[in-house]
């Protein structure tokens, strides 16, 4: 941050704080100074905020429905944790808007995860609701994700197919730990 004439900061002029979230986990943040950040290829990040509050979070899910044992990893469980947490922290459900990125197809001859994730995605949005405001789903490139949960503002960057093995060691990551796992509120 600098310090101008008469002592007056510009919040504007300081380093957005920079949180990567990896397969399996979420996070929620309020903020100008702060971006969600992302690497995606055929998993789904879904960045939901509440314009009024200015809190948002973003999600990292590789798989599409639900496994108990697994849990974020799959999308049941990371879109109502990070929903729940939403709401726990003062947004409200009418309000929430959602954009959709990722699921991309990388790899001919295997079966389209991708397609299935962005379908599951969009499918829960529409069930629950929510309203999607943008994003970019499926094709067949890697990309990374910025999101500004204060503002709404996304950003993402295409890869070019040799930069697809940038995500590749994120996948040797062990899942992370579920983040305040207490009570699931099924919506």
């Amino acid at each position: 941050m600098t310090v101008g004439l008469a002592g007056q900061s510009h919040a504007y002029d300081a380093e957005p704080r920079k949180i990567h979230v990896i397969q399996g986990q979420f996070h929620v943040a309020e903020g100008d100074d702060v971006v969600l950040t992302t690497i995606l290829g055929s998993c789904v990040a879904a960045c939901i905020r509440d314009p009024v509050t200015g809190i948002g979070g973003m999600n990292h899910f590789l798989l599409p429905g639900e496994a108990g044992d697994e849990g974020l990893r799959y999308g049941v469980q990371s879109m109502e944790l990070l929903l729940n947490d939403l709401l726990r922290k003062g947004c409200r459900r009418d309000r929430l808007e959602v954009k959709l990125f990722g699921g991309a197809h990388l790899f001919d001859g295997l079966s389209d995860v991708g397609g299935q994730n962005s379908e599951f995605a969009e499918r829960f949005v529409r069930d629950e609701g929510l309203r999607h405001v943008g994003g970019s789903l499926r094709g067949d490139r890697a990309r990374r994700i910025q999101y500004w949960p204060g503002t709404g503002r996304a950003r993402q960057i295409l890869l070019a197919p040799t930069e697809a093995k940038v995500f590749v060691a994120e996948r040797r990551q062990p899942v992370a730990p579920v983040q305040d796992a207490g009570a699931l509120e099924l919506f």
